[in-house]
């Protein structure tokens, strides 16, 4: 016997698009300077504690101080960009003219094994040359 058509709405859950947008965090120069103050009266073991809290990584926590001391709180307010980005680009423009080479290698090849085997054709199908 077959099933009762069910009286509940069908639920589909529809993605939030912010959700699905992951971005980078940027950190005022104020937060950097009060997160670098409570990283510094931390006791042993207790910087851990501090990074879970505010959900930041160590590397964060060693570079900030360094930014500050290079160029003071000004410093801190500018980012550098992701050295990745530059070097992905040079990386793929490597890599393009290494196999643009290849390629041109291949079909030099290609054409030389055609120039070597055309005469065999001939003598094969059995006309002259």
């Amino acid at each position: 016997m077959p099933k009762a058509p069910s009286e509940l709405p069908e639920s589909q859950v529809s993605p939030d698009p912010k959700q699905e947008q992951r971005t980078r965090r940027h950190f005022t120069t104020e937060y950097k300077l009060q997160i670098i103050a409570e990283g510094d009266q931390c006791q042993r073991g207790d910087v851990g504690q501090l990074l879970r809290r505010e959900s930041l990584y160590s590397s964060q926590l060693n570079r900030w101080p360094r930014e500050r001391a290079a160029g003071g709180p000004e410093g801190l307010a500018k980012s550098a960009p992701d050295p990745t980005t530059s070097t992905t680009s040079e990386q793929l423009e490597k890599e393009n003219a290494k196999l643009s080479k290849r390629l041109q290698t291949a079909k030099a090849c290609i054409d030389l094994q055609k120039k070597t085997l055309s005469p065999l054709d001939h003598v094969n199908n059995g006309s002259s040359v």
